[in-house]
């Protein structure tokens, strides 16, 4: 068998244990479907769905059929029964029955911001284990695991050609010792491969390099499929692997052996027509998709895109409209495997003899789409159909990835947003303010600084990067710039970080990067940067004309996310755009402009220039992608990743089976979650004259609950850090501090874009409501805490969307809250809750909190009885007398267990402890490595 990269056979590979099964799992009763395959002279095994000659197979959905396939290899008539799997046969009919399936997926894929306190939370699982008399050993990954570290490169500096090895440098300086204990866990930790940092995006490595989309494990065949700590796992749907993003909890479960169990998903049919005029991007047409599933309604569903117009995007168009799964609410928008999937996978130096057992294999299995043959169309919950050729170029924003804005309205679209009441699309600009401009002087010139001025401008995130057409098309929109003598202002701070080296090979090849540099777009890493929020910081005389002025400036990125306080907390108006339009709007300057009638700036001899006369067309790119994005770039690329950089092979780390826990250190710490856990599990506790420790409305994001960016100087985190003696300058930024706890619960609610009605402002305060003071909110939960005072937390629509962030779970956990009572959620941070034990409720339709007349400021209890089972109705009994009822959102009987037992990791440690040695099947079980043993791994054969 082999891996991702087809390396050299066996030796390449670890000998792991195999999933503890107990001695009543059956054997599969599906031996009987268990086929020959030979390709290339070599028999391959593989359980054949056609062999179950059941004629509802057919009119599955792709997706399901993968789902199907998991289930069939699975059964053991314990954890998969057979059951499940009519359940999935039966799809059409049990799919709006609301019923439960489990799925083992392949391989688990982690980002270093989720994976360091998935790795804590494992070392501090060992710990336990070990107290309670059980075997350490058996905390340990038994599926492939994948840790790219992408999200702690900052950019501190930008605009200069040693950008990026400055910023890599700080990057080391900061970050060293979490780097350390991830090293120590590549060796703890068997079937653990992490990536070293500087070796691009999580989600485009994964796509260029980690996929394998059909997995060989000892001539057995079968299905890539992925979880992952990032909500923009999805992004590997793209190229036919079926993948999502969960919480970090969840993860450590399904790495742990355990199967993830969900509801059966409704998928949503996409038909494509059509093709893409000549001038639009992969970006322009991801956020109309977006825009139109929002409206539909996909939240907890899949979406699979389908029809003629799918053959005329690329695999990298395709990733892009996956990526943003999130945005639309989808848990998946998957794309089929066809002819162009085998193609980008030769592209990007995969063996021929490898996809050539890929395409075997999924042809025989009936999970690939040849548009040459004339197959029904699968059956849809319900379906949506767009002509590609209607698709115009468009921006989204200012404060939400889903209000798509026309690039022909950006103008009058900003104009009206600076003067409309605070919202989502809103600023409350005075109209006698909306023409405030504030003289500043910055690198000896002088400036003006309006509303709607770009302060930021980068090319960044995953949603973009990996695409080489809109990434070709930033390149020749800055060359046609400079050959017309364009320039972008000197304090805009412009910045370039792609998603792998593969980026720059072939910016390089072309001639285009030194364009770029030109205006200001120079390499300043390989990471997530801007899009997660490491921005840097902005030049003081921006800062000071900002607040001078109480200016709303711009940010425009070619990210996934825009949400309040994300990208810059100085940044009020942020705009997704393509890579092009990135370079356009740095060199316009600001965001409201109309590009049709506004000159983009003036050339060497006083004549206006247009932005169609900048503008490259989808045939132009074309010509430079065919010469330039070559096969030897992806291998030469992954070759050398495979081997570490200079900086991550010089790090020494801790060896041992159990972590050394060091108490001064700020940036790894033993966790509270497993210290006081017994080998029996606790009645659960009624809620009891809980006080409400936010009032939040619609949208609350993961980043408002958990910011990942800069910590504030002044924050509860910063007074903690300080108090230790850590400088501001090293304070870093909450998403790097995620393997200490006691930061994490201070960073907990600290976004200061935060809109809580007790406030009359957004701030990152609250109100103690016994005695009216008003507190950071940490503070106000600490009192409560320190007086053994039950708190909720109430919310509107949309309760936790963004990324999928544990700690946006673990964070309130930690600050003593019970329960969140919300008009709804985000599919993945109400999974989170309930990993937590946080009780997730849900208003009734129609009602929420206002149409309650509850002010936040009353008590409120709930009896939570002994045999409480999913979604069951509760009732939350008022201080003042009233009652209403809430559904309980426990979605599964497998989630009241989690929740009964403290959360989900508890879970699974009980399970472990309480499995007789004897219980346990004696074999070892090979899993595909996807890297020779290198800096990666260690060096080190397992």
């Amino acid at each position: 068998f082999r891996g991702p990269r087809d390396g050299p056979p066996v030796k390449d590979y670890h000998l792991v244990p195999c999933v503890l099964t107990p001695t009543m799992a059956q054997p599969n009763p599906f031996q009987n479907v268990l086929t020959n395959l030979n390709v290339n002279g070599k028999t391959y095994r593989y359980y054949a769905l056609p062999a179950l000659q059941d004629a509802r197979l057919e009119r599955l959905p792709y997706s399901i059929r993968i789902l199907l396939e998991a289930a069939v290899r699975n059964c053991d008539n314990f954890e998969v029964k057979k059951t499940d799997v009519e359940t999935i046969l039966g799809w059409e009919k049990t799919v709006m029955e609301d019923k439960e399936i489990p799925f083992k997926p392949a391989r688990v894929l982690l980002q270093d911001f989720t994976g360091v306190p998935c790795v804590v939370d494992l070392a501090a699982m060992r710990d336990a284990m070990k107290r309670l008399g059980g075997e350490a050993e058996k905390i340990n990954p038994l599926v492939p695991v994948d840790l790219v570290i992408d999200h702690s490169v900052q950019v501190d500096r930008a605009r200069s050609p040693n950008a990026r090895e400055f910023n890599e440098e700080r990057e080391f300086q900061r970050n060293a010792e979490r780097f350390r204990f991830l090293k120590w866990g590549q060796k703890a930790f068997k079937n653990m491969t992490i990536v070293p940092p500087g070796s691009g995006i999580v989600h485009q490595v994964n796509l260029e390099y980690l996929a394998r989309l059909v997995f060989d494990v000892d001539g057995l065949l079968y299905p890539d499929s992925v979880v992952g700590t990032d909500s923009h796992t999805t992004m590997i749907d793209g190229l036919g692997v079926c993948g999502w993003g969960v919480g970090g909890i969840e993860a450590e479960a399904v790495m742990l052996g355990q199967a993830t169990v969900m509801v059966l998903p409704q998928v949503v049919g996409y038909e494509l027509t059509g093709k893409l005029d000549p001038m639009i991007t992969s970006t322009d047409l991801v956020l109309t998709i977006t825009q139109n599933l929002r409206k539909h309604g996909v939240v907890g569903k899949f979406v699979e895109f389908y029809g003629p117009g799918v053959q005329s995007l690329s695999i990298a168009d395709r990733a892009t409209l996956a990526n943003m799964s999130p945005e639309y609410g989808a848990t998946m928008g998957f794309f089929p495997v066809d002819n162009r999937t085998l193609d980008y996978l030769r592209q990007t130096s995969r063996s021929d003899e490898h996809v050539k057992v890929i395409e075997a294999y999924l042809r025989a299995q009936g999970l690939f789409v040849d548009y040459k043959e004339k197959k029904p169309t699968p059956t849809y919950c319900s379906t949506l159909s767009l002509d590609l050729g209607t698709v115009v170029p468009c921006l989204a924003g200012p404060k939400r990835p889903h209000d798509r804005v026309p690039l022909a309205d950006m103008k009058k679209d900003f104009v009206a947003c600076l003067g409309a009441k605070v919202g989502f699309k809103g600023f409350d600009i005075p109209k006698e303010k909306q023409g405030t401009t504030t003289p500043f002087k910055f690198d000896g010139e002088e400036f003006k600084l309006a509303h709607g001025n770009l302060v930021i401008a980068a090319i960044t995130s995953c949603t973009n990067t990996s695409n080489p057409s809109v990434m070709l098309g930033a390149g020749l929109v800055a060359k046609k710039a400079v050959e017309k003598g364009l320039s972008v202002k000197k304090y805009i701070k412009t910045s370039l970080s792609p998603g792998s080296g593969v980026v720059t090979k072939y910016l390089a090849s072309s001639g285009l990067q030194a364009y770029l540099d030109q205006l200001g777009f120079s390499l300043a890493g390989y990471g997530c940067m801007t899009c997660i929020g490491n921005s840097g910081e902005i030049a003081e005389p921006v800062v000071k004309a900002i607040g001078e002025g109480d200016l709303v400036v711009s940010a425009v990125l070619s990210g996934n996310r825009n949400f309040e306080g994300r990208v810059h907390a100085l940044t009020r108006a942020n705009y997704l755009a393509s890579p092009p339009l990135v370079v356009a709007f740095a060199l316009a300057g600001t965001v409201a402009i109309d590009f049709e009638t506004d000159p983009i700036g003036m050339d060497q001899n006083g004549k206006p220039v247009f932005l169609k006369d900048i503008w490259p067309t989808r045939d132009e790119i074309a010509e430079f992608e065919s010469k330039h994005v070559l096969p030897a770039m992806f291998k030469e690329v992954y070759e050398r990743v495979q081997h570490g950089t200079d900086r991550w092979n010089a790090l020494d780390a801790p060896s041992g089976f159990l972590y050394t826990w060091e108490k001064e250190s700020t940036y790894i710490h033993n966790p509270p979650f497993f210290s006081k856990m017994g080998l029996e599990v606790d009645p659960v506790r009624p809620i009891k004259d809980a006080y409400a420790l936010l009032n939040l409305g619609d949208s609350i994001t993961t980043d408002h609950i958990s910011p990942a960016g800069a910590i504030g100087k002044t924050s509860p985190a910063a007074k903690y850090l300080t108090a230790r003696g850590v400088k501001p300058e090293d304070f870093n930024t909450y998403g790097s501090r995620r393997g200490n706890d006691e930061i994490m619960a201070r960073g907990t609610f600290a976004n200061v874009r935060l809109v809580n009605k007790f406030m009359n402002r957004a701030t990152p305060q609250t109100l103690h409501i016994p005695t009216g003071d008003v507190l950071p909110v940490w503070e106000v939960a600490e009192r409560y805490m320190q007086a053994n005072q039950d708190t909720i937390i109430l919310a509107g629509g949309e309760y936790g969307s963004g990324s999928s962030r544990d700690w946006a779970a673990k964070g309130p956990f930690l600050q003593g809250v019970r329960a969140v009572i919300a008009t709804s959620y985000e599919r993945i941070h109400r999974s989170n809750l309930v990993g937590m034990s946080v009780l997730p409720l849900q208003f009734k339709a129609g009602e929420t909190a206002d149409s309650l007349k509850l002010t936040g400021k009353e008590q409120f209890s709930i009896d939570i009885p002994e045999h409480l089972h999913h979604g069951q109705d509760l009732i939350v009994k008022v201080s003042n007398g009233r009652e209403f009822s809430v559904t309980c959102r426990l979605d599964t009987e497998v989630e009241v267990a989690y929740y009964k037992h403290g959360g989900i990791l508890q879970f699974v440690l009980r399970k472990l402890l309480k499995e007789p040695k004897e219980q346990e099947q004696e074999m070892v079980e090979l899993h595909p490595h996807p890297h020779p043993p290198s800096a990666m791994d260690g060096g080190e054969e397992d």
